[in-house]
């Protein structure tokens, strides 16, 4: 069985995620924005912060870490609007992979409004960036560390538009659907492409073509690490 670590499990995708994992027989640890907010649940392990703040993420990091090494990281929290889209989507994903032990597998949340995302990374400097921009730059940061580690396979998901408290009630695509592609990810040991796929419904899709551009790749990890002063691993 795997150790698996969940962020923004209160509710929708990531305690839909959560609740599977365990359910199969997982190790999961999972993460709320306070304690208050932790689902009960067969959990292995609890951590709490707020990753629209800078410290409290790391504080969070360091946390996760004291459950050792994850065979797989889900950053599946998020947030719809400024000024917590930038800081959520995609600031707090790059803070846990540089501060975290590398783990076995790295699964971020994109979504298909990636594609009307910006390559202008003025908004990531400043963290006016839109949704569509965060997550354009989240599925990027994925790309990116799909080759970065051995031993280390990375991938984004798209889970849809699903009806969560973020994606409203009447979100046509289904929940439960949204969630199993981060399952199989985080678990199957025959996944193909092993790293750097872009997954809906667990079928791969081709991305936005700056996601596997290395020139943007560069500029994104660049601003990123002077952004926060924190370089990945």
């Amino acid at each position: 069985m795997a150790l698996i670590f969940v962020t923004g499990t209160s509710a929708g995708l990531g305690l839909s995620t959560a609740t599977a994992l365990a359910a199969d027989g997982h190790d999961v640890v999972v993460h709320a924005r306070t304690a208050a907010r932790i689902p009960t649940g067969p959990w292995s392990g609890t951590v709490i912060g707020d990753l629209a703040d800078q410290a409290q993420t790391i504080d969070v990091g360091h946390a996760a870490n004291a459950y050792g090494r994850f065979d797989a990281v889900i950053h599946n929290a998020g947030a719809l609007r400024a000024p917590e889209a930038v800081p959520v989507n995609t600031l707090a994903p790059y803070l846990l992979t540089a501060v975290m032990i590398t783990p076995g597998r790295l699964i971020y949340l994109s979504s298909s409004m990636h594609r009307d995302g910006s390559t202008d990374l003025t908004g990531l400097g400043s963290g006016t960036g839109s949704y569509s921009d965060s997550k354009l730059w989240v599925t990027a940061l994925s790309a990116a560390a799909a080759t970065r580690w051995e031993g280390t396979r990375s991938h984004a998901v798209d889970p849809g538009w699903v009806p969560t408290r973020m994606g409203g009630a009447g979100a046509p695509d289904d929940l439960v659907e949204g969630h199993r592609t981060q399952v199989r990810l985080a678990t199957d040991p025959d996944v193909t492409p092993q790293t750097g796929g872009y997954w809906h419904h667990q079928r791969t899709q081709k991305p936005a073509a700056a996601v596997h551009d290395p020139l943007f790749q560069a500029e994104l990890l660049a601003t990123l690490a002077e952004r926060t002063g924190l370089a990945l691993p």
